[in-house]
Parts: structure tokens; C-alpha cells; sequence
């Protein structure tokens, strides 16, 4: 397995990590006792699975329901010196809360300690506020630093660009951040600055959900699978991410052992990939523009368009205008119509008013708002008829179904 330096961590750490939101039992905490055996031996086998092919990175949280639980039974059999074990826990208000749930998934886990230690949703101003002001969580996740019960500090997140690099810059007074898990794909570029601004800084850059998140690709629409070929669309995406050297690893969320089959196949045509990458990322160029007008999905979402918060009546433009472009140009309507009908059921985790109210804006709102955008003359229609072939049944949160 390569590795890669995961900043000034100094872990020499696998380009791909197990991630633990798949393979739980649940998504609702539960005593061991209530879990089904036959999931509890999958688990295992998937943990020993990674082990086998150099993965030794496994992370979770205390918010993936039964993982943590789970994990403690197979992670204290195993050689410790030989694991990197991360887990994330979501900020407090009151820091003394934030350090109790930490020595809770402690305890659940059966460890003296984890290697990394992820404030859990950093994903707008309150949670931001809550790990950086004085005495807040960033500050308490230090002290359980110096007494050894945590290796290095990160956060993940899942906000926007701007709150992304408040975090990474703010919280000198405390250390800062050691690593940042966030979102960054071949579909989904937008963070590439809070990449670089990590990377200054030395940090570690962890990729989260490059296969789900990076656009459903556990069962690509065919357009795109004959497009990434002779690649499969997971292959081209992991190889993509990793060409670049500040990206140290990424997140597999493997529900079972063979999960990891074709990611190995992938690293295997790393030697490959500076030939075939520019081949598929232009095949890729050309269906999108063929499809609508622009070369990549993201090329009219953030030039002139608004944050959600600042978007009339609420509405995620930016990313209704993506997953318009993905649907229209690779044929992803499942994985379009999952995130879009996700808006105003995610929380902090995926704001944005409800997509089915869409009609509450007018035209004439759309376009005001996006009037310094050079594409100000075509985005309201295509955001009116996204609205109309998209919105469908609504969708939540694996934490919340």
C-alpha cells in the first residue's frame, strides 16, 4: 500500500483509509447486545480485510449509530502500534460536554487513546464559533492532547468554501488544526483553495466519501462508465484526487471486504494514470459541453451566484445549478436527484430551503441575484426547469433513516 505524509502529523499515512459509515449496524446507537451477529462478523472481516491490504487507517465517529461499539470489539485483538484509528466527534456549546462524549467513545471503542481526534461538523458560523472561541472545543481537544489520550487534532466539515478557511486559519491561539477532512472530487472542485491554504499549513488532507459523495459511483449511469472507460468512473475519480500531492488520503467507506477490490485495481494503474486521465477528463469535457454549453459542472455555480445564505428565499443555487449539470451532461440523475432532494432535510450538513418550494422565487429574484454572473441571462430558466425534471420524493440523512 503507498503512503503518503499526512502533514506535520508525520503519520505515514495509507493513500486510501476505512471509512466506518457503512458497515455499522445501525445508524441508531445500540448496546452490543442488540447487534445482528452476522453484520458484527462482516464488520470483522472488513476491518481484517483492510489490515490485509495495507489499509491500517480506520476511521468513524460517534455519530455513525453502532460503529464506534462495534469497532471496540475487533480494534483492542490488534496490534495497537500498528493501527491509526480517527474518530470525530461533533462540537459543543459547553466544551465539558464535547470531552465527555470524547471519553464516551473512548470507552466504546476499548482504546487508551486515538491517533486522530476530528471535531465532527465544523459546517457553519455556530459550530465553527463553538471549537474556536476561547475555553471552546478546539482548546479542550489540546488538553486531551497533553494528557494522551488524543495524537493529533483536525476537524472535518461539510460547509462552504469561506467557512472552510475561517476554520483552517482561526484557530492559531490553540495550535490550529493538524488535518482537515473535507469534500474535493473530479465533479466537485470548490475546495481546492482550503487544499492549498492546508497544505501551507502543513496540515493533513483527508478526502471523505470519494466514491458516494463523489457522485454515486458504486453504480454509475452507463454514459459515464463509457466515458471513464477504459476505467471504471471509482477508478477514474481515485486516480484523478490522487494525482495530486497534497491530497494524502481517501476515504473508502467499505460496507464489506470486497469493497475494496477496485480501489486496489485503481492503484495499481497509478504508472498509467498520466496517460489515461487527460484522455477521460476530455472525453468528460466534451459530453458536458455537448450537453450544456460548459465544459465542467461547476462552471456556473459559484461566479456571481450566492451562498445559500445569501440566496433568495434561501434556496442552494449554487448547488441546484450543479446537480443540474451533472443530470443534463453525464447522465446522473440518481445521484442528482438524491442531493437534491436532500436540501432542507440535512441540517447544517446539506443547508438549503426544501427544492419542492422552489417555486416560492420568482424568475426576477433568481436573476437579481445572480446578476454578476456572466452566465445572468441563462441561470433562472435553468434553474426553473431543474426544479421541474429533479424534485421528486424527499430524502434524508443516512443518520436520520
Amino acid at each position: 500500500m503507498q503512503t503518503r505524509r499526512f502533514g506535520r502529523t508525520e503519520i505515514q499515512m495509507p493513500v486510501f483509509s476505512t471509512g466506518g459509515m457503512r458497515y455499522q449496524d445501525s445508524w441508531q446507537d445500540k448496546p452490543l447486545s442488540e447487534v445482528d451477529p452476522e453484520n458484527q462478523k462482516n464488520l470483522e472481516a472488513t476491518i481484517r480485510r483492510s489490515l490485509e491490504v495495507g489499509i491500517n487507517h480506520i476511521e468513524t465517529a460517534r455519530g455513525y449509530g453502532s460503529s464506534e461499539r462495534q469497532l471496540g470489539v475487533i480494534l483492542p485483538t490488534l496490534p495497537r502500534e500498528q493501527l491509526i484509528v480517527q474518530t470525530k466527534i461533533a462540537p459543543e456549546k459547553d466544551a465539558g460536554q464535547f470531552v465527555a462524549n470524547f471519553h464516551e467513545s473512548l470507552e466504546r471503542l476499548q482504546l487508551d487513546y486515538v491517533d486522530l481526534l476530528g471535531l465532527h461538523g465544523l459546517n457553519n458560523p455556530e459550530t465553527i464559533d463553538w471549537s474556536l472561541q476561547a475555553g471552546g472545543c478546539l482548546q479542550a481537544a489540546r488538553e486531551l492532547q497533553k494528557q494522551g489520550k488524543v495524537r493529533h487534532v483536525g476537524f472535518s466539515t461539510h460547509g462552504t468554501r469561506d467557512d472552510i478557511m475561517r476554520t483552517i486559519t482561526g484557530g492559531d491561539a490553540y495550535g490550529g488544526f493538524d488535518y482537515v477532512n473535507l469534500h474535493y472530487y473530479y465533479i466537485y472542485r470548490r475546495n481546492w483553495a482550503a487544499i492549498q491554504e492546508a497544505t501551507r499549513r502543513d496540515m493533513g488532507v483527508f478526502i471523505i466519501s470519494p466514491s458516494n459523495k463523489g457522485g454515486n459511483l458504486y453504480s454509475p449511469p452507463a454514459k459515464l462508465s463509457g466515458l471513464c472507460e477504459p476505467l471504471q468512473p471509482m477508478e477514474f475519480n481515485d486516480l484523478w484526487c490522487l494525482q495530486h500531492p497534497e491530497i494524502h488520503t481517501l476515504s473508502l467507506g467499505a460496507a464489506r471486504p470486497s469493497d475494496y477490490d477496485l480501489h486496489l485495481e485503481a492503484l495499481g494503474k497509478m504508472e498509467d494514470s498520466q496517460a489515461l486521465l487527460p484522455v477521460i477528463d476530455q472525453k468528460l469535457r466534451d459530453a458536458m459541453l455537448a450537453a450544456t454549453g460548459v465544459e465542467h459542472p461547476e462552471a456556473m455555480s459559484w461566479d456571481g451566484v450566492p451562498e445559500y445564505h445569501d440566496s433568495p428565499g434561501g434556496f442552494y443555487l449554487s448547488l441546484m445549478l450543479w446537480l443540474d449539470h451533472l443530470d443534463r451532461g453525464w447522465d446522473m440523475e440518481e445521484y442528482a436527484k438524491m442531493r437534491y432532494n436532500l436540501f432542507g432535510n440535512g441540517g447544517h450538513w446539506f443547508p438549503g430551503r426544501k427544492a419542492v418550494e422552489f417555486d416560492a422565487v420568482s424568475v426576477e429574484e433568481i436573476r437579481a441575484a445572480v446578476a454578476t454572473s456572466p452566465f445572468a441571462d441563462k441561470i433562472p430558466n435553468l434553474l426553473k426547469a431543474a426544479a421541474q425534471r429533479l424534485v421528486g420524493d424527499e430524502v434524508k440523512r443516512l443518520s436520520e433513516s
